[in-house]
């Protein structure tokens, strides 16, 4: 017997207001976190800080990291829009290699930059979020362009933006991060990824 498949229509959009209390606390949290630091912002802050209810609050965001991780969620469509519509080479156009080589450093550059939300939208409960999301379907997506046959079970992918992302989320403590370790960082996803891609 066939599956049936049901239609439940077009997701439900955010009604008005709540697309702006949402947009009042990202700006808000914003604020906060270039005024405070990312340390001294609570959900009681933001609340009273924004004129809504701590109900609104977190609702929204869930936890205390879920307020950076939103912070986070709107620099990173920044980058994607750089990766799918920037110029060559980090967006469309050049070899898959030279994406994979411009990604990395573009990306390590992106996280050093972003370290403080970064460390401050992880939640001590959950693991550390290294291997999935878009970070992991592009350079998946290069990867079967530049060496399909040793990219084919997603494995390497995995590994690669492991090795890329895991250092600045794990060790890095500030966006003051001393520049020669990340040059050092930029330097060698270069080495991997050309070794990589000529195995």
């Amino acid at each position: 017997m066939e599956p049936v498949g049901l239609s439940l229509g077009q997701p439900r959009e955010e009604r008005a207001d709540a697309a702006r209390n949402r947009a009042r606390l990202i700006e808000v949290a914003r604020e906060m976190v270039a005024e405070l630091g990312a340390d001294k912002v609570t959900m009681d802050g933001l609340a009273e800080r924004a004129g809504l209810g701590k109900g609104t609050v977190f609702r929204r965001f869930r936890t205390r990291a879920g307020i950076f991780h939103a912070l986070l969620d709107e620099e990173e469509k920044r980058f994607q829009e750089r990766l799918m519509s920037g110029r060559p080479p980090l967006g469309p156009g050049a070899p898959a290699v030279e994406r994979l080589v411009a990604f990395g450093q573009a990306r390590l550059e992106f996280l050093v930059e972003h370290t403080v939300l970064a460390r401050a939208a992880l939640d001590p409960g959950q693991p550390v979020p290294i291997g999935d999301g878009p970070s992991l379907f592009h350079v998946q997506m290069l990867l079967n362009e530049a060496c399909p046959d040793a990219a084919s079970s997603g494995a390497l992918a995995l590994q690669l933006v492991a090795a890329l992302e895991g250092p600045i989320l794990l060790y890095l403590q500030s966006a003051d991060a001393p520049s020669p370790m990340v040059n050092d960082l930029i330097a060698s996803w270069q080495v991997l990824v050309e070794r990589v891609a000529v195995s």
